[in-house]
């Protein structure tokens, strides 16, 4: 199986960066590594990645976006892709939904239903808050969103790719992670099980959430992030979900070697 590879649409937290009202120097930064939009990603096979004018779904590229920012259509017009062959979904709070009906656009360009994938949980509040994404309401695509929920309970094959699971608590709210090959995506994280942290192992990027230098009740802090990531001993990994606490380059001056802070439009790759 070939590698994959991962674009950060967005990085943030649920406030962006900037945030409304705010004067400090990330907000007022003119590092563009410093504007954070709500967090997302999507992921690809690397050597079969289409570019973006490409719609065609022939041949074993497959794209994944992780959740539904609420910036996700500016994210995409921005980085791209313009093709989905499948959504997860790490949990349904609003910052991570919030771009949940531009899925509707994907459905029109390919002409089908898109699969998305969640825990239980997720599933279930899904499904009331888009009850109109799951009807068939229209002879047409492209009106809203049509998808087809599948709940996530183990690993997973949509396309021939096996896709983990990586359960994780955020706070008290159980959500998933996702592992793709040698790659993992983690956000939104305070406590990761024993069993978790052994899915994160012998990884050549591993993605994790670190929200600012303070501890936070439902989220890792950057020391709590290093330790996990000294923990599972990844090849390289990735900071993502931080607050406007802390610059893009004040917070890189405070990592280890072989660990970044992402940023949003930041493409990363693995070759295994």
């Amino acid at each position: 199986m070939s590698g994959v590879e991962l674009t950060f649409l967005g990085t943030g937290t649920s406030n962006g960066v900037p945030v409304i009202g705010c004067g400090c120097d990330t907000c007022t930064s003119t590092d563009p590594r410093d504007g954070r939009s709500r967090t997302s990603a999507f992921i690809h096979d690397a050597q079969d990645f289409r570019p973006a004018a490409d719609t065609d779904a022939s041949g074993p590229g497959r794209t994944y976006l992780i959740d539904t920012a609420t910036e996700l259509r500016l994210q995409v017009l921005a980085h791209g892709p313009a093709r989905l062959d499948a959504v997860l979904m790490t949990h349904a709070h609003a910052d991570h939904t919030g771009g949940f009906d531009d899925l509707r656009r994907f459905n029109e360009l390919q002409g089908a239903h898109l699969p998305i994938y969640a825990n239980p949980v997720t599933a279930a509040t899904l499904r009331e808050r888009f009850a109109y994404a799951f009807a068939d309401a229209f002879p047409f695509y492209g009106g809203k969103p049509d998808l087809t929920l599948h709940e996530v309970t183990g690993p997973f094959a949509p396309f021939g790719r096996e896709i983990v699971p990586v359960p994780v608590f955020h706070g008290r709210l159980p959500i998933l992670g996702y592992r793709v090959g040698h790659l993992a995506y983690v956000t939104d994280a305070k406590t990761i099980p024993p069993g978790s942290l052994d899915l994160l192992r012998d990884l050549d990027i591993l993605v994790l959430n670190a929200l600012r230098e303070a501890p936070h009740p439902t989220h890792l802090s950057i020391a709590e992030a290093l330790a996990v990531i000294a923990e599972v001993r990844p090849r390289a990994a990735y900071l993502i979900h931080l607050s406007h606490e802390l610059r893009h380059a004040v917070a890189e001056a405070l990592l280890p070697p072989g660990v970044h802070v992402a940023h949003d439009g930041l493409t990363v790759s693995t070759d295994r």
